[in-house]
């Protein structure tokens, strides 16, 4: 660490008391035995390619599959997000009249992450943790960060962000909205952009208006089929890993298994994309076919019928009374789905990328088995797995642990001494936010709380993976387990935790207290 130096100078050993100079020659070794507390081969223990579990499932009890279609059955190239951001920003200009200096900002690839809020009255970017806490260094006015003073004072001293702003059930609060699926890194950015450009160039703007206008834009963007004539036009390009989708689909079916898709993109689409990764029969794969549903009023609404499409795709007008093999099905409602059916419960799991408009109704009201698709997965794991990461982490650890030893001792050079620790650790926690993300960090973590995503993610899906194609590497019988995280009232005893990298052996006595 950058300060360690500094920490344990002799100066400061040397004019401690005794109680602490004792205290010191106990924690002294701590940082050089750091690489000693990250267990053998705990950097190559994650692996992306790994479903992980939040709630026990067992495939064996699974006989139905259901998939959304856009980020689960395929999933799309970054090239995609440049495209929806440039479409959306020239909208801005020729429909809305903003100014055309805008134009000089291009995409910025990685500047947001999925999951972050929005402060619609206030133009403000930030993260949020489980608790309705804004992660400090996290506030982005435009592309600058805001200093920790400011959104102190722009929100009444504290970071909390409360409840009725953000309590909408599927993250619409009336003044704060979160961006939960992938489809909205390109509006986040766009918005960064867009108030950018009005800050430095002075001129005034109500960021409500501009809200508005950017969500309208990137609406049209779908809205006009821009998307769909894009992908089209070039799936190869786009579209990745088909193959691995049509391997999955043929191994479930080949097993037995029934299979539906419920998606919100109409079938000249899907079926484009569908015939590009699995071949022209892919609809034999499927039980059930439904587009445009609507989601997620599918879940909730029980208003729209079934609409059954011929093979042109364009409405038939009879009365469904089932939902039969090889036909296409448009809008309709989960309550009728369920009646026509019969799919009910932990006998059904569905796949989808949004927590929201895919999981969280069918596990809260219906029961069904939920799996949630997490391209991010496949960078953060990586970044997890490397040694400057484990080291990083297990510093910090050891460093909140002897802060909480420290902090007992009120004499001045103790007291120095914690200010001194206090420093290094926040350097550290900005060190290991960067590693994932120079602007917002982790999409799972704050400093040490789960993010508000993370929350949701646990609290709506059963299990979650990078892509679909994870189940490649599991058998059909196979029980998925959470793993057993020790709460904070319990000690980091159980095996399955120490291999995790958080193993405090052979010093667990020592440190017990560093969670």
């Amino acid at each position: 660490c950058t300060s360690s130096q500094n920490t344990f100078s002799g100066d400061k050993m040397v004019s401690c008391n005794h109680t602490l100079n004792h205290f010191f020659e106990r924690v002294f070794p701590v940082f050089s035995l750091c690489l000693d507390l990250i267990p053998p081969g705990a950097c190559n223990l994650l692996n992306s390619s790994a479903i992980y579990a939040n709630n026990e499932v067992n495939l064996a009890e699974v006989d139905i599959y259901g998939f959304d279609y856009d980020y689960t059955l395929a999933l799309y190239s970054n090239a995609l997000n440049t495209m929806i951001y440039n479409a959306a920003k020239g909208f801005l200009i020729e429909h809305f009249r903003y100014p055309e200096g805008i134009l000089k900002y291009d995409y910025i690839p990685n500047f947001a992450v999925r999951g972050l809020h929005y402060d619609i009255q206030k133009g403000l970017l930030m993260k949020i943790d489980a608790f309705h806490y804004i992660q400090p260094g996290t506030v982005y006015r435009g592309l600058n960060p805001l200093p920790d003073e400011e959104v102190l004072e722009l929100y009444g001293g504290t970071y909390h962000v409360p409840l009725e702003q953000d309590s909408g059930f599927y993250g619409k609060g009336p003044k704060v909205k979160q961006f939960m699926d992938i489809f909205s890194i390109p509006e986040m950015t766009l918005l960064a952009v867009a108030n950018d450009f009005f800050i430095t160039n002075d001129i005034e703007y109500d960021p409500v208006h501009l809200f508005k206008d950017v969500s309208e834009a990137i609406g049209m963007v779908h809205l006009k089929g821009y998307m769909y004539k894009w992908v089209v036009q070039d799936l190869d390009k786009y579209i990745l890993r088909g193959e691995e989708t049509h391997a999955v689909l043929h191994k479930l079916v080949s097993s037995g298994k029934k299979l539906f898709l419920i998606t919100n993109s109409p079938f000249s689409f899907v079926d484009k994309g569908m015939t590009h990764m699995v071949g022209e029969k892919w609809r034999d794969f499927f039980d059930v076919v439904i587009v445009q549903a609507d989601k997620p009023h599918f879940f909730t609404d029980c208003i729209k019928p079934f609409r059954r499409l011929d093979t042109k795709g364009d409405l038939c007008w009879e009365k469904i009374k089932s939902l039969d093999k090889g036909q296409i099905y448009k809008q309709g409602n989960l309550f009728d789905f369920l009646r026509l059916t019969g799919w009910r419960g932990s006998k059904v799991l569905y796949f989808g990328d949004h927590l929201y408009s895919d999981l969280a109704d069918l596990m809260l009201r219906h029961g069904w088995r939920t799996a949630a698709i997490v391209p991010e997965l496949e960078h953060e794991t990586k970044m997890v797995s490397t040694g400057r990461y484990a080291l990083n982490l297990t510093w910090l650890q050891a460093l909140t642990g002897l802060m909480e030893r420290l902090q007992t001792h009120r004499d001045p050079e103790s007291q120095q001494v914690f200010l001194e620790w206090q420093k290094e650790r926040e350097e550290l926690r900005i060190m290991t936010k960067n590693l994932f993300n120079p602007q917002f960090g982790s999409i799972f973590r704050t400093c040490h709380n789960p993010t508000y995503f993370s929350r949701r993610l646990c609290r709506f899906s059963d299990i979650y993976m990078t892509s679909l194609s994870c189940l490649l590497n599991y058998d059909l019988s196979y029980t998925f387990y959470p793993r057993r995280t020790p709460l904070q009232h319990e000690a980091p005893l159980w095996m399955d935790q120490l291999c995790t990298g958080c193993m405090k052996t052979p010093f667990l006595e020592e440190m017990s207290h560093i969670r």
